[in-house]
């Protein structure tokens, strides 16, 4: 059994694909957790399935699921993380902004966390890209409070046992470390190195950096309010 998974959520990244399978290569040889890529084809149009396919075709380490239709990023991490019974998951996108090698960065903590996610702390994103992304930071931090400086980043470390406890909904992608806190579990944030997109298109524009979160933010307090946690006292 992997002690590790990564959860890859696709949406029509074909031409991102190729350098995704030879970073998350770098790091599963370089790395001491046994580690697993779960590709989550969301429904892409453009020819990603195939390559999805061919990918874990030549790669062991490499598996996939395809939905029949596009259902966002939230769905896709729903199915991520039931899937997965490794001890941890990591989450990062297929636009490589992020680099898979910073798993090397957040594993050092997760003994002592139950969710460890990456801020950008050097963002290689255009200006309005990175305005928006701030304001809608800021609207989620006066719901939440949970001081985390950028829910966005697309780089995580999750325990598992943790991850499936996460009510999910759509847009609450947005809210993993919040979700986290209402478990009562320990989170903390750590600078991640950022890079341009050099294939593709951005999936988010500005109604669903600023206009989604207010909204998503709503749900998330009714949620806040009626989450069920609970412990088990142990029994002889």
């Amino acid at each position: 059994m992997s002690t590790f998974t990564i959860i890859v959520p696709i949406f029509n990244e074909k031409d991102n694909l190729s350098r995704l399978e030879s970073e998350l290569m770098k790091f599963i040889n370089s790395t001491k957790f046994k580690t697993k890529v779960l590709l989550i084809n969301d429904g892409s149009t453009d020819g990603s399935k195939d390559v999805i396919e061919k990918l874990c075709h030549d790669n062991s380490c490499f598996e996939s699921i395809s939905f029949v239709r596009n259902y966002g990023l939230s769905s896709a991490l729903k199915a991520g993380f039931d899937l997965c019974n490794s001890k941890y998951i990591g989450y990062i996108d297929a636009d490589l902004q992020t680099s898979p090698s910073d798993f090397h960065v957040l594993l050092k903590f997760i003994d002592n966390y139950d969710l460890v996610t990456g801020y950008r702390s050097n963002r290689k994103d255009s200006y309005l890209k990175n305005i928006s992304s701030l304001v809608a930071n800021g609207i989620r931090n006066i719901f939440t409070g949970d001081g985390v400086k950028d829910t966005g980043c697309p780089l995580k470390v999750i325990r598992t046992d943790f991850a499936k406890r996460i009510p999910m909904f759509k847009g609450l992608h947005r809210f993993l470390p919040a979700m986290i806190l209402l478990q009562k579990g320990k989170i903390i944030e750590v600078p991640v190195q950022h890079f341009p997109r050099i294939a593709g298109k951005t999936k988010f524009g500005l109604f669903n950096r600023i206009l989604g979160p207010l909204s998503d933010c709503f749900a998330f307090i009714w949620m806040k309010r009626k989450y069920i946690n609970y412990q088990i006292e142990d029994n002889e």
